[in-house]
């Protein structure tokens, strides 16, 4: 598999796009994940001591798309120094006094580091769209009603939530945007499994059912949303998510094929006056008593 299979590079409709791959056994899939896995690490190693850019990993799906476990297996070997993971909730009344943005730029890695946002700036086109009574919480001039959120104010978004991702590419962060493409059959299933296994019941929420009867509305959003924003410099990439080893591995191996051709990241070398004296400073060591 490449990068290029699952990257979006043209107008799209999910309905194209399969749900479900099966790359084989899931032990198979696992023992491949963790080798790639490690080899991610290393490059964040080297990022980490490069310290020049910044990778943001960008995570949206439907409920029970697998999400958090998908971040829990994909980034296990990575050192946690260099990763930071955000998931963000309803706005906060602090969050809520600022734009819908800032809440996101505060929570950008910073060079040298991997930052994951589980659920991203992209929930202010997608949740507010589905539900635009949301929207008049943030006191946004000129909105006063949900009559003023109109087809303009929406493209408007879109041209914001750019300009953000082209700024911060254009300052070192190097960004990737995943779409988990999950079947609604499936998540019927990953419901029940929530609601049939005693330790999943505190996943389950009443709301996940009231959310899912506007399963259309929501693809409908995010539909429109990857068309008017995956761009060169931001990439979205729609993985299936019906089988989630799969999912998990073609995403790392994305990052993975992607990060490589960054060919410029690389340790810093010691100076020449350090360099020249280490056998001295092994000497000084190896003396010690």
């Amino acid at each position: 598999m490449k990068a290029a299979d699952y990257q979006v590079t043209r107008s799209i409709k999910l309905t194209d796009y399969k749900t479900h791959e099966d790359f084989g056994k899931k032990s198979k899939l696992e023992d491949e994940l963790d080798e790639v896995s490690k080899a991610i690490a290393e490059i964040q190693n080297a990022m980490y001591a490069h310290g020049k850019y910044a990778v943001l990993i960008c995570i949206q799906g439907m409920d029970t798309a697998g999400k958090d476990s998908l971040i829990r297996e994909v980034f296990k070997n990575l050192n946690p120094r260099g990763l930071v993971v955000h998931s963000f909730k309803v706005p906060t009344p602090l969050e809520l006094g600022h734009d819908y943005l800032w809440r996101h730029y505060v929570a950008l890695p910073a060079r040298g580091k991997f930052g994951i946002f589980n659920r991203t700036h992209y929930e202010n086109v997608l949740v507010t769209r589905v539900h635009p009574e949301y929207i008049l919480g943030e006191n946004i001039p000129g909105i006063d009603s949900i009559a003023d959120i109109d087809a303009a104010f929406w493209e408007e978004r879109f041209r914001q939530i750019n300009n953000f991702e082209q700024h911060i590419a254009e300052n070192g962060t190097i960004i990737f945007k995943f779409f988990l493409n999950l079947s609604k059959e499936e998540q019927k299933n990953r419901l029940l499994r929530r609601l049939d296994k005693p330790n999943k019941n505190w996943k389950f929420s009443p709301g996940d059912l009231k959310e899912r009867k506007l399963w259309d509305d929501y693809q409908r959003c995010y539909e429109e949303a990857i068309n008017n924003t995956s761009k060169f410099h931001a990439p979205w990439y729609i993985i299936p998510a019906d089988d989630k080893p799969t999912a998990r591995l073609i995403l790392a191996k994305i990052l993975l094929e992607k990060l490589s051709e960054y060919t410029d990241i690389k340790e810093p070398e010691l100076d020449e006056k350090t360099k020249a004296n280490i056998d001295q400073y092994r000497k000084e060591l190896e003396g010690e008593e």
